[in-house]
């Protein structure tokens, strides 16, 4: 099983960056996933997640209304559509896989919930 997040990249304040978290050796869609990040001296948390059928989203509220989170499951992949950056989201991202169709409030924060980590990829976002 490997999940592979890419997009990062280097923004500026209000600009916009879009992420993928690809997935092989699973099959995405039996499976919920969450974006979660970690900024330079800060803790690990969560940023969004959806579930296996995309029809329940999670985000915290300091990315809502800026961030979007959707899933193609034809390509086994899922998507974090990041607009008005600021500088605060800078951090490495990672995208994360619970074997679970289903998740709700409190599984999508914890860390302990997922089962498949993705390896990172960096966002930084320049005032």
């Amino acid at each position: 099983v490997q999940l592979q997040a890419s997009g990062g990249g280097s923004a500026q304040t209000g600009g916009s960056l879009r992420l993928s978290c690809a997935a092989s050796g699973l099959r995405l869609d039996q499976y919920s996933i969450g974006w979660f990040r970690q900024g330079s001296g800060k803790e690990h948390e969560w940023v969004s997640c959806i579930s296996g059928s995309g029809s329940t989203l999670y985000y915290r509220d300091s990315v809502k209304g800026r961030f979007t989170i959707s899933r193609d499951n034809a390509k086994n992949t899922v998507y974090l559509q990041m607009n008005s950056l600021k500088p605060d989201d800078t951090a490495v991202y990672y995208c994360a896989a619970r074997e679970s169709y289903w998740i709700d409030s409190s599984r999508c924060s914890s860390q302990r919930s997922f089962n498949f980590w993705g390896q990172g990829t960096q966002v930084t976002v320049s005032s």
